[in-house]
């Protein structure tokens, strides 16, 4: 299971992301350059908003029973997604990278042209981490 610590280590790790409380003091949002990838309240804590293609949103709500439609969000364009258990974790990180860049591609060319950038250069460091 995804705890809320882990679920923030993992989302802030990514270049140009943001947490902001925008709607209230328990929901917690990430934002790549201004733009929403990620949705999760602190006061209820067990799932998390993902945005998702809309073919790709209906593929994994048919994979998976426990994944909705986005809760209070596009039912098009965002699914919710248990962290219980019964979406394995690393497909849930996946589903993270996979919101990330879905918002990243949609960015003006110059933001995108910067995240991208970052995450060759994160890239190189993890590669030369591993050799150590």
């Amino acid at each position: 299971m995804i705890t809320l610590e882990t679920l923030r280590h993992y989302c802030l790790q990514k270049p140009f992301t943001t947490e902001e409380l925008p709607f209230d003091e328990v929901t917690l949002v990430y934002k790549v350059q201004g733009k929403i990838f990620a949705i999760a309240a602190t006061d209820d804590w067990g799932h998390i908003n993902l945005k998702c293609n809309p073919d790709v949103a209906i593929e994994r709500r048919a994979e998976h029973d426990s994944v909705q439609p986005g809760y209070h969000m596009s039912k098009k364009h965002w699914i919710t997604v248990p962290l219980d258990g019964s979406v394995p974790t690393p497909l849930v990180y996946s589903w993270i990278d996979d919101s990330y860049l879905l918002v990243v591609a949609g960015l003006p060319k110059a933001k995108r042209l910067e995240v991208a950038s970052a995450l060759e250069a994160q890239e190189k460091i993890s590669n030369n981490s591993e050799i150590i």
